[in-house]
C-alpha cells in the first residue's frame, strides 16, 4: 500500500485557510492566534504518530 499523505502541505493548506478566514473577517486576531495554536498541536501530534510508522520490528531471536 502506497501512502502519499504530505503532512506539510496539509499543514500549509490549513494555516491558509485560516488566514482566509482572518481577512475575510470571520476570525479576529485572537481568535486567528488560537485557531493557529490548535493547529500546531494539531500538526505536531500527527507527526509523531507517523513518525517511524514504516519501521519493521527486529524480528531476530537474539533482539539485534
Amino acid at each position: 500500500m502506497t501512502y502519499n499523505f504530505d503532512p506539510d502541505l496539509w499543514y500549509a493548506n490549513e494555516h491558509q485557510h485560516l488566514k482566509r478566514q482572518l481577512a475575510s473577517g470571520a476570525l479576529d486576531q485572537e481568535g486567528f492566534a488560537t485557531a493557529v495554536e490548535d493547529l500546531d498541536r494539531r500538526y505536531e501530534e500527527m507527526v509523531d504518530r507517523l513518525d517511524g510508522t514504516y519501521s519493521l520490528p527486529d524480528t531476530s531471536a537474539d533482539g539485534g
